[in-house]
């Protein structure tokens, strides 16, 4: 009985011991220093329901905005798809974490990824990504988009006359995602025909749902089934890739006609050359990154263009004085998109309230302070693009559409970035100018239009689209 009364005093001790430290040590990081406010939620899953949730509602920033008024500071701790996390807010935050990059902080993304994205060198994703972002320029680079857009152009003729005329209601956000894929499978792979661009199009989109997702492989999840779509497409991709290499051996193919040519004919600093698996695995990369988030653009454009008549006459104007310029059956060309300037800053200004990319994750390098709190070594840091884009520091009355802002010098630095920013900014931002205001010019000179849902509700995952996916009324011009 004494030894049971010792070991309940013990076991007492202990219990108050371990509450006294949380109690007064919680705050405090490994390094001695002060961690920045917030919670961890609920075990294992932390944060990560009520972050997705948010989006899952329409309203990923106020999973971002909450914390902030709750803690009044620009930087909380958090817990977020099985990591612990510090979210950056504030054009300061994204200066400091674009500026240090690969210095303090490194890209990071989820383990699930790696298994969505497996590699058969058995390097991770940002190994594989670093390795892209070196060869992707060659092919991004101004003097290389000029000859695009004559593609693009031809592209969006067969789409919209294909998808969008002699019809009178459409569904837009479906047929977007056709245009952009349409266009990544012609210019990264040279697939054109239709019928084989249809038959990646359903497996890439459950690929996307799943990629960011909560990352539980069991038949029916969204993680489940974007590991199948991955395999499906990276077969179809290295049937494509064996094609190539004997077309190439016969002169059918040249050396410079897409990226996947490069790859094929690329050596390493090694001296070797990439394995199919790779180069299936990055082309699948490529073929999401650029698609994707311009299709979310560009059904964002066909709904503010609806609701604003008076923005959708400045753009009409704009187009319409480059297609009259035009000879019968001419294509565009890049002197024609630089004209574009007030259609672009409307681009913008839905690309502003409504980001494809909702912000991207950082791992810590080491341990480092900012803002007066300590940030632990291996700690993922997220940054958001709605914690300056829809806030009034940054932009007045940021519910307001008003193109008028990107103007001049535009935005203050550091504010505006939907495409990220510092060295990991987006290496595709050209050429998601070029194929959306592509988009726009075939768009308006065709038709006028208007919803047919007045206030569909706005979903996020991972990017923002409608709910059902903008249903509009098509009113061609005569």
């Amino acid at each position: 009985m004494e030894l049971f009364y010792v070991s309940l005093l013990s076991l007492f001790i202990l219990l108050v011991s371990v509450s006294l430290h949380f109690l007064f040590y919680k705050n405090k990081s490994a390094s001695g220093g002060t961690l920045p406010p917030g919670r961890t939620g609920w075990p294992v899953l932390g944060e990560s329901l009520e972050f997705l949730s948010t989006g899952w509602k329409g309203h990923p920033e106020k999973f971002i905005f909450d914390r902030i008024a709750k803690y009044s500071s620009s930087v909380f701790r958090t817990h977020l798809l099985g990591e612990k996390a510090v979210v950056f807010c504030g054009a300061s935050g994204n200066k400091f974490l674009f500026s240090n990059e690969n210095k303090l902080v490194q890209a990071w993304w989820p383990s699930s990824v790696d298994k969505v994205f497996p590699s058969s060198t058995q390097t991770s994703s940002k190994e594989e990504a670093i390795k892209m972002r070196k060869m992707l320029p060659n092919f991004l680079k101004p003097e290389a988009l000029q000859r695009y857009v004559g593609i693009m152009d031809h592209i969006a003729r067969r789409h919209f006359a294909d998808g969008w005329e002699n019809k009178d209601e459409i569904v837009v956000f479906p047929l977007a995602k056709n245009y952009t894929f349409w266009l990544a499978c012609r210019l990264f792979i040279s697939v054109e025909d239709p019928d084989h661009v249809n038959k990646f199009a359903e497996p890439f989109n459950l690929l996307a749902s799943g990629l960011i997702s909560i990352p539980i492989d069991l038949p029916g999840t969204p993680f489940y089934k974007a590991i199948k779509a991955s395999n499906f497409i990276r077969k179809e991709l290295v049937s494509i890739i064996k094609q190539r290499k004997i077309d190439l051996a016969e002169g059918k193919a040249t050396p410079t006609q897409d990226i996947l040519s490069h790859m094929l004919l690329t050596s390493d600093e090694n001296g070797k050359f990439m394995h199919e698996l790779d180069i299936a695995d990055k082309i699948l990369g490529l073929l999401i990154g650029g698609h994707d988030t311009a299709s979310s653009a560009c059904t964002f454009i066909v709904k503010y263009l609806a609701e604003l008549p008076e923005i959708y006459e400045g753009v009409y104007k704009e187009q319409m004085e480059i297609a009259n310029s035009k000879k019968p059956g001419e294509l565009l060309n890049w002197d024609d998109i630089q004209k574009m300037k007030y259609s672009w800053n409307v681009a913008c200004e839905v690309l502003r309230l409504a980001p494809p990319l909702q912000g991207a994750f950082r791992e810590a390098l080491s341990d480092f302070m900012y803002n007066g709190f300590s940030i632990p070594k291996g700690w993922k840091i997220y940054w958001s693009a709605n914690s300056t884009h829809r806030n009034p520091e940054f932009f007045r009355e940021p519910e307001k559409f008003d193109p008028s802002r990107f103007e001049g010098s535009g935005p203050a630095p550091y504010s505006f970035v939907p495409f990220g920013g510092g060295p990991r900014m987006c290496p595709g931002k050209e050429y998601a100018r070029l194929e959306i205001l592509v988009f726009m010019h075939h768009l308006v000179k065709r038709f006028r239009w208007e919803k047919m849902i007045p206030d569909e509700k706005i979903v996020v995952n991972p990017m923002p689209i409608p709910a059902k996916g903008l249903p509009v009324r098509l009113h061609p011009h005569n």
